[in-house]
């Protein structure tokens, strides 16, 4: 099965260069049936990634740009009147694909962002008095700018909870941009193959579930998403004036299941705490509420997990 994880890999190599911790991403959260928001800065191929990925799987894929005038139905569908024959027929909206990316996602206004919520959660969509069911796997990955500051809509914490990953990208290297450069410049480009298909993806899914996990590490897990809530229990105390609300009880389920997707990539039958240490930032940065005064002082969850990863004691 990891062959295939392999071949997957290689075909969105043709087209991306680097980047493997966002693919390595975007596949976790793929076979865990979650969703992934992706921030960074323009240019960095996250809308080409998850093309790629989309042809390397088979799947059907689709894209929105959000903008502020954007509206529900824009994504959803809508009921349409039918003149003709004096009814109303449902037209459905670009959510009913496999992958959606919703690109810069924070353009839009709370209505839309909320439009997702459901769909993201149940796996449905519900127009006029009829709801539908999304074709499986249902995939949303969302990106958004975090330079810009005008004309963008914060995602509310409920929104941002119903992302088991939040991953933030960086630039390439020098060697990885040369490499873009002059592919773009000789406009080499190579057809994508798909890798897998709608089967074998269930079976990936099914091997990942039996992947082995200690109650050590279960425990772990536990322990960590705990001192984000009750740091005081754990001498950390140093950081309760920082955290308004700890880590929410998605974050466990979502680690429970993302560890074991990490250990099927690193080709290991089995989770370790390294697994735990890995994730721990993608799943945890987006759903800790921090205070004032940790906005005051420019204090980032990031630091805040890494200063729990640090003080808990690994099995």
């Amino acid at each position: 099965m990891i062959n295939k994880i392999k071949n997957i890999k290689t075909e969105v190599a043709k087209v991306v260069v680097g980047q493997q911790k966002m693919i390595d991403s975007l596949l976790i959260a793929l076979l865990c049936d979650g969703h992934i928001l992706i921030e960074g800065v323009p240019g960095l191929a996250k809308t080409t990634t998850v093309n790629a990925l989309s042809q390397a799987l088979g799947l059907n894929f689709k894209r929105v740009q959000f903008t502020p005038d954007l509206l529900p139905a824009d994504i959803l569908g809508a009921e349409i009147y039918d003149p003709q024959n004096n009814e109303f027929k449902i037209k459905q909206g670009p959510i009913f694909t496999n992958l959606l990316l919703a690109d810069e996602i924070n353009r839009a206004p709370a209505k839309v962002q909320s439009a997702l919520l459901e769909v993201m959660q149940e796996k449905q969509v519900t127009l006029g008095d009829t709801s539908f069911k999304l074709e499986p796997p249902f995939f949303v990955m969302a990106t958004q700018n975090p330079v810009e500051q005008e004309g963008v809509y914060q995602l509310p914490e409920a929104q941002l909870d119903r992302f088991m990953l939040k991953l933030q990208v960086g630039y390439n290297t020098k060697e990885e941009e040369l490499e873009i450069a002059r592919r773009i410049s000789m406009q080499t480009s190579e057809t994508i193959n798909s890798a897998i298909d709608k089967d074998e993806l269930l079976e990936i899914k099914k091997t990942i579930r039996e992947i082995h996990i200690d109650k050590e590490v279960e425990q772990y897990i536990i322990t960590l998403v705990d001192a984000t809530r009750n740091p005081e229990n754990y001498g950390l105390s140093e950081l309760s004036e920082y955290i308004q609300f700890g880590a929410s009880p998605r974050v466990s389920i979502d680690m429970f299941k993302a560890v074991k997707a990490m250990a099927f990539l690193r080709e290991k039958d089995f989770v370790s705490p390294v697994d735990v240490a890995y994730i721990a930032k993608d799943i945890m940065r987006h759903r800790i509420v921090l205070t004032y005064e940790a906005e005051a002082e420019n204090i980032t969850t990031d630091e805040i997990i890494d200063k729990v990863l640090s003080s808990i004691a690994i099995p």
